[in-house]
């Protein structure tokens, strides 16, 4: 089968012939349409992810016919018994296990997912981590309301759209910050009330000047901006977390945190029963993943430079047959 083969840190990935995997008892042999990249696929290939192994098949994304019948791939694996935190077995499909970047992927029965009838393949590829992601931090976690307001920071990437999604969906008011004006645009044409630019000093300022408080936060990237949201958020405000790639919390006010009574949840992934009823709110409210390329498996490399660049606003798909 062609796959892209990680066979070292810091080196490109290798488009190469390899033989199909090997399925056990639980597992069966998917042919692979889609796959999604993820940053946790980047991390990897520096090196900077825990537990990196080579040479293997990155991927944790996928969608793929069993039996001619399509569907997608819940991630997790060896999550175990206790819903709040994984168990000191769990893995992710696509390093330990190979993953979804190849013609075939040898996935779990209880892992497959049938697809949401009113997605297409790529749509399906790019829903898995970023929406059990989303979902764990802005449902399960912060337990975002009907008619409260939200804050997603960094709109543009896989899991700030879905967060947005959702939190639509829902009912909420949401508002959204970006590098980027297209971005911000995009989002409010999507759905959004209002978006900032937060490489402008006061960004957080404007939001104030208007009286806007958020009862919900979801954010990725942390560093010094954080400090600001914890000033954004309401009494009571719940704020999640799921990145890290700012950097370290500055100048953060414990004051703030404990007179507002705010609730700062560390989130990511998210266990299995959430997977399941996140592929049931996508398919109830019939909410489509934002797609932004898609490359040719062949061209794997240049997808991952495209990511890094970050210029995207939604998932970046590798098509397998291509």
């Amino acid at each position: 089968m062609k796959a892209l083969e990680f066979i070292g840190i810091n080196q490109p990935l290798v488009y190469k012939e390899l033989d199909k995997p090997i399925v056990n008892d639980d597992q069966v042999l998917v042919k692979n349409t889609f796959a999604a990249l993820n940053r946790r696929d980047y991390w990897i290939t520096k090196g900077l992810y825990p537990g990196v192994i080579y040479p293997t098949v990155l991927g944790s994304c996928g969608c793929g016919q069993f039996n001619d019948t399509s569907y997608i791939y819940n991630p997790n694996i060896h999550w175990g018994s206790n819903p709040t935190v994984p168990s000191k077995d769990y893995i992710i499909l696509g390093l330990e296990e190979k993953g979804t970047m190849a013609e075939y992927t040898a996935v779990r029965k209880s892992s497959l997912f049938v697809k949401p009838k009113h997605l297409s393949d790529e749509q399906g590829a790019a829903l898995p981590l970023a929406g059990l992601t989303a979902y764990r931090a802005i449902i399960s976690n912060c337990k975002l309301k009907p008619n409260e307001k939200v804050l997603i920071t960094g709109i543009g990437g896989g899991v700030a759209l879905m967060a947005m999604q959702f939190a639509l969906a829902l009912g909420a008011e949401v508002y959204v910050t970006s590098s980027c004006s297209e971005k911000i645009e995009k989002a409010i044409q999507l759905g959004a009330t209002l978006g900032v630019n937060y490489k402008d000093k006061d960004w957080d300022k404007q939001l104030k000047k208007e009286g806007i408080r958020f009862d919900v936060i979801i954010d990725s990237a942390g560093g010094e901006g954080f400090a600001k949201l914890v000033g954004l958020a309401n009494r009571g405000g719940r704020i999640g977390l799921y990145g890290g790639t700012a950097g370290n919390w500055n100048d953060v006010s414990p004051q703030l945190v404990f007179f507002k009574q705010l609730h700062i949840f560390g989130s990511t992934m998210g266990n299995d029963s959430e997977f399941e009823s996140m592929v049931k709110m996508v398919t109830t409210h019939k909410i489509n993943p934002i797609v932004d390329r898609t490359f040719p498996l062949s061209k794997g490399n240049e997808a991952i430079t495209y990511m890094k660049q970050s210029h995207q606003f939604g998932k970046i798909i590798l098509d397998i047959e291509k």
